[in-house]
C-alpha cells in the first residue's frame, strides 16, 4: 500500500484529570473511506479535533504527505486540504444557511456561493432553507448545512464525526453515496458513527478506539462485526450485540437486539389496552410548526414518533414536556415530566456545571432532596454517583465539568438524570443519539422496564429501527401534523413513505 495522505502517531492528550488519548494511531489513504469506531468517551472526537486543528496534542506526531506537521488551528488544517465536520456544531445563528456557507467558500461571489450549495444540495439530498437563519434551524437542518459547508470547500481529507445522527435513512444513504465518490476521485474520507451498520457498509478500513489507544486496524472484509464489537466494549456484550436483529438490515449489520427487562419481558413493550388511563393529551394543539394535533398518551405505553426532523416534532416534545404551551387548543400533561432533549448542550446541560450540578437542576424539584432553599449537595452527590456507575458516564469524579466529557458521556448524564425522577411520563426526543452499543442497548431497556411499571413515553425518534423496535403505537409528523401509522404499515417502508407525505393526517 502507498504512503498514507495522512498519519498520527503516539498521539496523546489530556484535560485536567481526563487522559483523553493516550497514544492513538490513524493513517488515511487517498482514495479510501476509513471508519473510527469506539465507546462513548474512547477519544475519537478527540482524535479528529487534532487532526482538524482544534487541539494540539500533548505528544505524538503529525504528517500530511509524508511531512511532518504542526496543526495549531483550523485554518492550518484547511490549508492542507483537512476539512472537520463536527460533532457539535460551529454556525454563526445570527446569520442566514446562505452567509454561513458562503463563510465556508471564501474568494467566491454570493451568486457563485448559492449556485455551488444547490448544485451539492442536489448532489446529496441534503436540502436546508438557504434564506432562514441558523437560530431558527431545528438541529437536523443545522447538521446538514454544517456537512455542506464542509463540502464547499473540497477536501483531500474529509473527517465527519457522527454526522448521521440526526439525518433520516435517505439522507444518510444519500450522504454515504457522497462519501464513496469522494474516495473514488482520491480523496481520504474518515467517519466516527454509532450507527455500526452504517460504518461497515461505507468504510474501506476501520480503526478501533478503546481508552484512547488504537487497539485494532483492518481491511472491512477481514473482521466481523463480534471481533469489532469486542474490541470496543469487551466480550461481555459482544455475542448479544453481534446476534441482535434488526428489521430490514443484513444479518452483519448491528442492532441492539432483544433486551431482557425485569421480570422476563421481551424487547417487545406492554400491548396498548384502551382501557388503561390516560396521562397526557393534546386536543386541537397549534404551536408553530404544529397544526392541529390530536394525541393520547395511556399509561404502561409507549408512543412512538417519527417524521423527517423539522416537522413539528421538537415543538410536539416542548409542549408534552411542559416547556411551551400551545398558542391554541389543549393540552393536558402531568405536573411532573420527564424530558430528554434533542439537543443535550441547548437544552439538557449547563457546560461550566460539574456533574452533580447538572443533575441537581432536575432532581432539586423532588421532594425527597429537599427543599429550593436549602439543598442537600451530600444527597445530591450521592445520586450523582450512582447515575454515574450505573450508566457507566466515563468522568473522573461527579465534580468533573460537563463540557470535559465526550457527547456520548453527556448523553449519559441526562438520561440517568431523568430516569431518576420517576415521573409519570417521559418524552425521549432522539435519546440514544451519540451513544455506543452498549449504552444504546441499556437505555433500551430502561425504556421499555419504565413502561412495563406503568410510565407513559412518548418516544420522538429519527431512528426508524428504534421506533418500531420499542413502540407500541407509532405516528408520524409530517407538516406539522399527525398521521397515525396503522399495524400494516408498522415497517420500514411503511413509515418512511408516510414521513415523505403518502398517507392522511388522522389521530
Amino acid at each position: 500500500m502507498s504512503q498514507p495522505f495522512v498519519r498520527l502517531q503516539g498521539i496523546k492528550r489530556r484535560f485536567g484529570l481526563i487522559q483523553a488519548l493516550s497514544g492513538a494511531d490513524l493513517d488515511l489513504y487517498s482514495g479510501e473511506v476509513h471508519g473510527v469506531l469506539g465507546a462513548n468517551g474512547a477519544g475519537k472526537s478527540t482524535l479528529f479535533n487534532v487532526l482538524g486543528g482544534l487541539v494540539s496534542p500533548d505528544s505524538g506526531g503529525i504528517e500530511v504527505e509524508g511531512s511532518s506537521v504542526k496543526l495549531r488551528s483550523p485554518r492550518d488544517a484547511w490549508a492542507r486540504g483537512i476539512g472537520l465536520v463536527h460533532q457539535h456544531f460551529t454556525l454563526v445563528p445570527a446569520l442566514t444557511v446562505r452567509d454561513n456557507l458562503r463563510l465556508g467558500v471564501r474568494g467566491h461571489s454570493l451568486t457563485a456561493a448559492v449556485a455551488a450549495a444547490e448544485a451539492k444540495m442536489e448532489r446529496t439530498g441534503l436540502r436546508v432553507p438557504l434564506e432562514a437563519n441558523v437560530s431558527e434551524l431545528g438541529v437536523g437542518d443545522r447538521q446538514r448545512t454544517e456537512i455542506l459547508k464542509a463540502l464547499l470547500r473540497d477536501p483531500q481529507v474529509l473527517i465527519l464525526d457522527e454526522p448521521t445522527a440526526v439525518l433520516t435513512p435517505e439522507e444518510a444513504d444519500g450522504l454515504f453515496s457522497v462519501l464513496k465518490d469522494l474516495a473514488r476521485d482520491g480523496r481520504a474520507v474518515a467517519l466516527v458513527a454509532h450507527k455500526l451498520d452504517e460504518v461497515l457498509a461505507v468504510s474501506d478500513r476501520l480503526t478501533v478506539i478503546r481508552a484512547g489507544r488504537s487497539v485494532m486496524t483492518a481491511p472491512r472484509s477481514q473482521v466481523s462485526v463480534r471481533e469489532l464489537v469486542a474490541e470496543m466494549i469487551g466480550d461481555g456484550i459482544a455475542d448479544e450485540v453481534a446476534m441482535g436483529g434488526q428489521a430490514g438490515s443484513s444479518s452483519d449489520s448491528v442492532a441492539v437486539g432483544t433486551v431482557q427487562v425485569p421480570g422476563g419481558a421481551s424487547a417487545a413493550s406492554p400491548s396498548t389496552e384502551r382501557g388503561r388511563m390516560v396521562v397526557a393529551s393534546l386536543v386541537g394543539v397549534y404551536a408553530d410548526r404544529l397544526k392541529d394535533v390530536k394525541l393520547e398518551v395511556r399509561a404502561g405505553e409507549i408512543r412512538g414518533i417519527a417524521g423527517v426532523e423539522g416537522n413539528g416534532q421538537h415543538d410536539l416534545a416542548l409542549i408534552l414536556s411542559g416547556r411551551k404551551s400551545p398558542s391554541l387548543g389543549l393540552a393536558n400533561i402531568p405536573k411532573e415530566v420527564a424530558f430528554i432533549p434533542q439537543d443535550r448542550h441547548a437544552e439538557g446541560l449547563v457546560a461550566d456545571f460539574d456533574l452533580t450540578e447538572n443533575v441537581a437542576l432536575a432532581l432539586s424539584r423532588m421532594a425527597e432532596f429537599g427543599s429550593r432553599v436549602m439543598m442537600p449537595w451530600g444527597v445530591l452527590r450521592g445520586e450523582a454517583e450512582r447515575i454515574r456507575a450505573q450508566f457507566e458516564v466515563v468522568a473522573p469524579s461527579v465534580e468533573t465539568r460537563a463540557q470535559l466529557l465526550s457527547g456520548g458521556n453527556q448523553q449519559r448524564v441526562i438520561i440517568g438524570r431523568e430516569l431518576a425522577l420517576k415521573a409519570p411520563m417521559l418524552v425521549a426526543e432522539n435519546p440514544t443519539r451519540g451513544l455506543d452499543v452498549a449504552a444504546t442497548s441499556y437505555v433500551h431497556g430502561e425504556l421499555l422496564k419504565l413502561a412495563s411499571e406503568g410510565v407513559a413515553i412518548v418516544l420522538i425518534s429519527t431512528d426508524l429501527n428504534e421506533v418500531l423496535r420499542l413502540a407500541d403505537r407509532v405516528s408520524v409528523m409530517t407538516k406539522g401534523r399527525m398521521v397515525e401509522v396503522s399495524e400494516s404499515q408498522k415497517t420500514r417502508e411503511g413509515v418512511g413513505a408516510l414521513m415523505l407525505g403518502g398517507g392522511e393526517a388522522s389521530n
